[in-house]
């Protein structure tokens, strides 16, 4: 693939999901800080760079006062908040769009996104001739799987960068990778890319 038909898709890298957020993932800010350093080593790579965010309204039962942590979850990316807005270490990424997702209802596939037009992200992908992607972000085991899956589904060629993610857990990450490679998402660290 060239650089002229693959896109970087970063997933939710936001305070929400990093130390001190609503909804930690260990190694979030380290992820941010990777994330955002790859970007400007690769920005090249790439035809396109997409940001995705959780960005929650009201998104009725996916907020839970008493959450299960499979269906339910205490709130977090409530639009208003620094913690539903992009990382600080990604200030300095110059994206070519963004999505938010998840406004009335749980979401966690970037492909359940728009940007500020109304635009899914397929459209924002397909506009752009966009064959394969490169997934990073937050988390592994969650947004990260979903996104890597649908664009699977959608018919992209999908590599999820596994030193620039990070599961909620070491046992869902594991559980995530095999279902993403049994779904023929490829799994490469970045330098190998």
């Amino acid at each position: 693939m060239t650089a002229a038909n693959h896109a970087l898709i970063i997933v939710d890298v936001q305070p929400t999901f990093c130390e001190g957020g609503a909804l930690p993932v260990s190694g979030g800010n380290a992820v941010a800080e990777r994330v955002a350093a790859y970007v400007t080593a690769h920005r090249g790579d790439y035809a396109l760079v997409v940001t995705t965010q959780d960005w929650h309204i009201d998104p009725g039962e996916h907020f839970s006062e008493a959450p299960d942590f499979v269906d339910t979850w205490p709130p977090h990316g409530v639009v208003g908040t620094e913690e539903a807005e992009l990382h600080p270490a990604l200030r300095e990424v110059a994206a070519d769009a963004s999505v938010k997702k998840g406004q009335y209802a749980a979401a966690y596939s970037g492909f359940e996104g728009v940007d500020d037009s109304g635009v899914a992200l397929d459209g924002i992908l397909r506009a752009h001739g966009i064959e394969a992607l490169d997934v990073v972000g937050l988390a592994e085991s969650h947004c990260v799987k979903e996104t890597a899956l649908d664009g699977v589904r959608a018919g992209y060629r999908v590599r999820v960068l596994t030193d620039l993610t990070a599961p909620v857990s070491p046992e869902q990450g594991r559980a995530a990778r095999a279902a993403m490679v049994e779904a023929g998402v490829e799994l490469v660290s970045s330098d190998a890319v």
